[in-house]
């Protein structure tokens, strides 16, 4: 292993770091990385149980989420932008990260990746995943960043689309279990799986995932019906390991290939023959 390296993780809200790539984290700092997990938002409008927003006091709860979620994953530092959350449904609310100018969503992270003098950046797909607005400003503000920064290495956090698929056909097929998904409406979320350059094992790493998941408690709460989060905290171990034991990345910039499984081999010199 060549480094170690220091790698920002950036997302739009609290509990995005355990779903899209908790086990690649707590891999790379068990390697010997230094991971900076960089928040937008506090997660204020997000869903969750009426016991948790009570008050107003979500995005407190969802604070302390995070920095439990992070230990449990070995992240060596926290940052939170303190961006106002978008919210998922409706129009975004006035002064939400969603509605930035990029460059004034980039700045404070432009800065972090300066003061880290980072090797690598995580974002998102140009989809945003599923669409969240503030998901898909993190793409945007996060490309412009790395290129201020001149950080070298930016990939982007996805799902192999021909798999999240078949899983919602799976899912749906059970009555009363996520009646709300539409397989249309995953046509063009995350990425296809000729763009994927990267499929991470994180299999060994699943303890640390999940310990991830049960730290984000609101967001596994529903006053009625089921959250993803929650549904896949109900898996045994053994399930959760098997479905949840890779995670996926499409590198900028590098050409179609065989999925890697190392996220720095663009870091890395070339090995040469003896």
């Amino acid at each position: 292993m060549a480094g170690p390296y220091t790698l920002v993780a950036f997302h739009a809200h609290p509990d995005d770091e355990a779903l899209l790539m908790g086990g690649t984290l707590a891999r790379l700092a068990a390697e010997g990385h230094r991971i900076v997990l960089a928040v937008a938002t506090d997660g204020e409008a997000g869903a969750a149980a009426s016991s948790y927003r009570a008050g107003g006091a979500l995005a407190a709860h969802r604070r302390d989420e995070l920095d439990r979620s992070a230990t449990a994953l070995g992240c060596a530092r926290v940052v939170r932008f303190g961006f106002k959350d978008s919210g998922s449904s409706g129009p975004p609310a006035d002064g939400g990260f969603s509605t930035l100018p990029t460059a004034e969503a980039a700045q404070p992270l432009i800065e972090l990746l300066r003061e880290e003098q980072a090797d690598a950046l995580t974002i998102y797909d140009p989809a945003g995943g599923y669409g969240h607005p503030d998901h898909r400003q993190v793409y945007t503000a996060g490309k412009y960043a790395a290129e201020q920064a001149g950080t070298p290495l930016v990939l982007e956090a996805t799902i192999d689309r021909r798999l999240i698929r078949r899983l919602i056909r799976i899912v749906t097929a059970i009555p009363g279990v996520l009646p709300a998904v539409s397989l249309a409406s995953y046509d063009h979320a995350y990425a296809p799986s000729e763009a994927i350059t990267h499929r991470v094992d994180v299999r060994r790493y699943t303890r640390q995932k999940r310990a991830s998941f049960e730290a984000h408690a609101s967001q596994a709460s529903a006053d009625e019906g089921a959250r993803t989060l929650g549904l896949l905290l109900k898996l045994p171990h053994w399930l959760f390991r098997t479905m949840l034991g890779h995670e996926w990345y499409v590198e900028h910039n590098r050409p179609p290939g065989p999925p890697l499984d190392n996220l720095f081999t663009t870091l890395q010199p070339p090995t040469t023959p003896p």
